[in-house]
C-alpha cells in the first residue's frame, strides 16, 4: 500500500464512515476541493459557532462578575470573626468601668478584673496570629527590635537588657518593633 492509501481522508471514506464521525472530527478534517460548499450549510455552521462564542462569552462574563462579588464580600467581611472575638473584651472593659464606679469596689478587685481582661484580649490577638515581641536576654535583631539606647552591661554584648515597649508580629510579619536597650561591653 502506498502512503496515500494508508492515510484516511475524506475522499477515501464511505458516506457511512463520514456520518459516523463526530462534529469535532469533521471540523478537523481538511475540506476537500470537490466537496459541495453550499452557502446555506456554511451559514448554518457559522451561526452555530457564533452562538457558541456568545454562550462562552456570557459564561465568562458571569464568572467574572461572580469572582468580583466574592472578592468584594471577602473585603467587606474579612474582619467579621476578629470583631466578633473582640466583643467579649469590650464587655469586660465596660463591666470594669461600672465596677470602678461602685464606692465599695476595692482596688485589688479592679486590678484583678483588668488583668483578666488583658489576658482575654491577648488570647484573642494570639488566636488571630498576633504575637508579642518581648526579647529580654535575646541577641539584638534589627528586623524585630529598635534600639533606643546602648548601655554597658556585665553580660554578652549586643543583647537586649531592657524592653521599653513590646513589639508585635502578625503571622511572622513585623507590625511594630520592640523598643529596647542593648548591652555593650564595659
Amino acid at each position: 500500500m502506498t502512503e496515500q492509501s494508508k492515510q484516511p481522508n475524506e475522499e477515501n471514506m464511505t458516506q457511512e464512515e463520514n456520518q459516523d464521525m463526530s462534529k469535532e472530527e469533521q471540523a478537523e478534517q481538511p475540506v476537500a476541493a470537490d466537496e459541495n460548499l453550499d452557502p446555506r450549510v456554511l451559514a448554518e455552521k457559522l451561526a452555530e459557532r457564533d452562538q457558541e462564542i456568545l454562550r462562552l462569552h456570557a459564561e465568562m462574563e458571569n464568572l467574572r462578575k461572580r469572582v468580583e462579588r466574592d472578592i468584594e464580600n471577602a473585603r467587606k467581611f474579612a474582619l467579621e470573626r476578629f470583631v466578633d472575638s473582640l466583643l467579649p473584651v469590650i464587655d469586660s472593659l465596660e463591666m470594669g468601668i461600672e465596677a470602678s464606679k461602685n464606692e465599695h469596689a476595692s482596688l485589688e478587685k479592679i486590678r484583678e478584673g483588668s488583668e483578666m481582661t488583658l489576658n482575654l484580649f491577648l488570647q484573642t490577638m494570639e488566636k488571630f496570629g498576633v504575637k508579642p515581641v518581648h526579647p529580654i536576654g535575646e541577641r539584638f535583631n534589627p528586623d524585630h527590635h529598635q534600639a533606643i539606647s546602648v548601655q554597658p552591661h556585665e553580660g554578652p554584648a549586643d543583647h537586649v537588657i531592657s524592653v521599653m515597649q513590646k513589639g508585635y508580629l502578625l503571622r511572622d510579619r513585623l507590625v511594630r518593633p520592640a523598643l529596647v536597650v542593648v548591652s555593650k561591653n564595659q
